[in-house]
């Protein structure tokens, strides 16, 4: 089943199509499609419930927060892989699907990546 929500989140993080599709296991045309849909109908993925795009149980994986991730990778004696426990634990607490650590320590350094150029140019 195609996790709607989880495509637009990463391709909010400026993942690129052909990424995305292999992390959701979905054709790339999906992902276009997908993304092209939101697009035309002024759509943004955080303001999106799962139950509100079609076709998507809400079954998916839940999206970390890497904002709040980032900061935490600031501070002394913190690492990603405790951020991974963490985010773990509060899946499980929330009945929801955690991503295993690789492909968690992949999105975040993404994530990383794409601030920090966002950061650079400014």
């Amino acid at each position: 089943m195609t996790n709607y929500k989880e495509i637009l989140s990463l391709h909010s993080m400026g993942i690129n199509n052909t990424r995305i599709a292999e992390s959701c296991s979905r054709a790339r045309s999906t992902v276009i499609s997908t993304i092209q849909k939101t697009v035309a109908l002024g759509l943004q993925w955080s303001r999106i419930g799962t139950e509100a795009l079609p076709g998507n149980s809400g079954h998916g994986y839940k999206i970390p927060d890497f904002e709040y991730i980032h900061r935490e990778m600031q501070k002394s004696g913190v690492t990603l892989s405790l951020l991974w426990v963490e985010y773990c634990e509060q899946c499980r607490a929330a009945a929801e699907i955690p991503y295993q650590s690789t492909q968690f320590n992949k999105y975040y350094a993404e994530y990383f990546h794409n601030n920090s150029q966002i950061n650079t140019s400014a």
